[in-house]
């Protein structure tokens, strides 16, 4: 007895279209089936919540879009999951966010059906103008027919800037582009947005819709008998746009919207891309979803829907800035915290609990975010900005000008900095200390414990005088005693030697110290430095690496122009015309990293105590 799946004969896009109705909710039931088991196996975890609900939605798309001939652009790209298992992924997924394995977002050089790669959110309406312009000038093939651009938004994405900059621009450009708005009311948390609250209104009574085209038609074609009658025709009408705020949102723009329908009828859905292609110019097609669908545990979470499977684990860096916000919050009443629809994953939710609406939720806009937090300072508030490393550089123009120039004592708080792993180029936070250090008077400060973190967000708190960046890796943070804790902007004297100074940022301090243990059994004596302040640095920290005559700074950001580079310069401007020591500086190559686990990428590039020390001994037996 034969136990193929009609999943075993997906293979392409096209082998979707000659199943019949009953199959099609066979595949569905089945490729929901096969995402909860290849996440809850993989070592990586991955986005479950978000690619359950998008399942009868990307089905449709397949079977009437032509793939890749026409572009089908995912925004955020953690609901790609069916994109892939339907264009020839599916076997891939043992290796679900593994190192050589399957990438959790779209990946050009996966498969050509993934024209972008992207992770960070509000990007593909940008995308599809851009596409949809150059398709209209006439670029590919000779002879190829009319190519569509279909951009799947949702999932909190309207709730950033340039979602709202795309629809402006393909509305003005009268750009043949379909916009399938996802609504599943979730971002990563529930989402922020006046929108948002719009759209809910349609979703608990959509019989407007069909109210709304009975009455226009029906008006249409009464004669004017009267001022009163034709001031109740203007009321009546007036009460059902109140109650069709997203098509009166959308319409002025140039961009007819078309909806809601029901996500998970592929029928349905199929005729509403159709029609939405006979139409000149942007059409949105306001599409509901429920996020988790067909997963009890994902679809009762009430926070993330198991966006991703993981949580603040006890003892990681974050859980060590969640307790400390807690207890920074009690002391001074004038803190407050700001997210960027990550509250959860930044370790806010403690503080929300306790504190209520001193927790600022600003969607996916981390450049408001920014701005709003220097508003907030100038009012006499503290704000803490908390974000993932890899999203300040989204906002990093308001952090230098509207914060930085105005000398504002905002606290950037900045999570998965360094290499984070599993998600990929788009998520390792190398860039923060490079740009950050560029912010005049930024303070920058680099735990390298559950403690020292703590205690450097007290410290940031009495720090008025500009900005405050820390950063912190995803990885666990080591507890450490009371002696090995710091305080304010002072360096610390971890190891004493002569042969070789090294300085480990953050969480590299752990590499500095397992190198110079290893290179003490050779006989190469190593002093080791904690920095703390990567901006600005400990004066007596330069004085004792200038006595070395080789000094190795670590960190895991970008070598080029990050905190050892930093250091060199400082160490060539004390040394003026005498003999400086030899700087090594080690860091991350100026390249994009695959995904892969933390230590693992750290190991291949040199930046754990056997490389760090293996890169000390050449030098030492030149």
């Amino acid at each position: 007895m034969s136990t193929e799946t009609i999943l075993d004969r997906i293979n392409e896009p096209s082998d979707l279209r000659s199943l019949s109705h009953d199959e099609l909710h066979r595949l569905c039931d089945e490729i929901r089936e096969f995402i909860v088991r290849k996440v809850s196996e993989s070592k990586s975890g991955g986005h479950l919540g978000s690619n359950l609900g998008i399942v009868e939605l990307t089905v449709a798309l397949h079977r009437v879009l032509d793939s890749p001939n026409d572009v089908i652009l995912f925004d955020t790209g953690h609901q790609a999951y069916v994109h892939k298992i339907l264009s020839g992924r599916k076997d891939a997924f043992d290796q679900l966010r593994e190192a050589d394995g399957l990438s959790g977002y779209p990946s050009q050089i996966e498969s050509p059906h993934d024209w972008i790669e992207n992770s960070h959110a509000s990007t593909a309406l940008g995308y599809a103008h851009g596409l949809a312009t150059a398709f209209a000038a006439g670029t590919g093939p000779a002879g190829a027919r009319k190519r569509r651009v279909v951009a799947i938004i949702g999932d909190g994405s309207m709730t950033g800037g340039m979602a709202f900059e795309g629809l402006n621009n393909l509305g003005h450009a009268g750009s043949d582009v379909t916009i399938v708005l996802n609504d599943n009311g979730r971002s990563y948390a529930p989402t922020v947005s006046l929108l948002s609250e719009s759209l809910v209104k349609i979703r608990s009574n959509p019989v407007y819709m069909k109210r709304q085209r009975r009455f226009e038609s029906f008006t249409a074609k009464l004669p004017v008998i009267g001022r009163w009658s034709q001031t109740g025709i203007r009321a009546s009408k007036a009460a059902i746009r109140e109650a069709l705020e997203p098509q009166a949102f959308f319409e002025p723009l140039g961009v007819r919207y078309m909806g809601p329908f029901d996500g998970h009828d592929i029928a349905e859905i199929e005729q509403a891309l159709i029609n939405a292609g006979e139409f000149s110019g942007p059409v949105v097609l306001h599409v509901q979803t429920q996020k988790g669908r067909g997963y009890g545990p994902a679809e009762n979470d009430p926070i993330k829907n198991m966006h991703d499977i993981g949580a603040v684990k006890p003892g990681s860096y974050t859980a060590a800035f969640s307790e400390a916000m807690v207890k920074l919050g009690e002391e001074h009443p004038d803190l407050v915290a700001i997210t960027a629809a990550m509250p959860d994953s930044t370790g806010l939710l403690p503080f929300r609990d306790r504190f209520g609406d001193r927790l600022i939720d600003v969607g996916i806009a981390e450049q408001h975010a920014v701005t709003a937090a220097a508003g907030m300072a100038m009012g006499g508030l503290r704000p803490v900005v908390a974000l993932y490393s890899t999203f300040l550089t989204r906002a990093i123009d308001q952090t230098n000008l509207d914060v930085g120039l105005h000398r504002q004592p905002v606290i950037f708080c900045l999570d998965r900095a360094g290499i984070t792993g599993d998600d990929g180029p788009s998520h390792h936070g190398v860039l923060d200390m490079v740009l950050a250090s560029k912010v005049p008077g930024m303070t920058i400060l680099c735990p390298s414990s559950y403690q020292e973190l703590q205690q450097m967000l007290a410290d940031a708190y009495e720090i008025t005088t500009g900005p405050v960046c820390i950063r912190w890796p995803k990885t666990a943070a080591p507890s450490v005693p009371d002696d090995e804790i710091g305080h304010g902007l002072n360096a610390r004297l971890v190891r004493s030697g002569s042969d070789v100074c090294i300085i480990g940022v953050g969480k590299m301090l752990a590499a500095a110290r397992a190198a110079a243990d290893e290179l003490e059994a050779e006989g190469i004596s190593a002093t080791v430095w904690d920095p703390r302040a990567a901006k600005p640095f400990d004066e007596s920290m330069l004085d004792n690496a200038a006595s070395h005559p080789l000094v190795v700074t670590v960190e895991d950001g970008l070598a080029d122009g990050g905190i050892g580079a930093g250091i060199d310069l400082a160490l060539a401007q004390r040394a003026g015309s005498e003999i400086r020591p030899e700087v090594r500086v080690l860091g991350v190559p100026t390249r994009f990293i695959p995904h892969g686990k933390p230590d693992a990428i750290l190991a291949e590039l040199g930046l754990d105590g056997s490389g760090v020390a293996a890169t000390i001994r050449a030098i030492v037996n030149r």
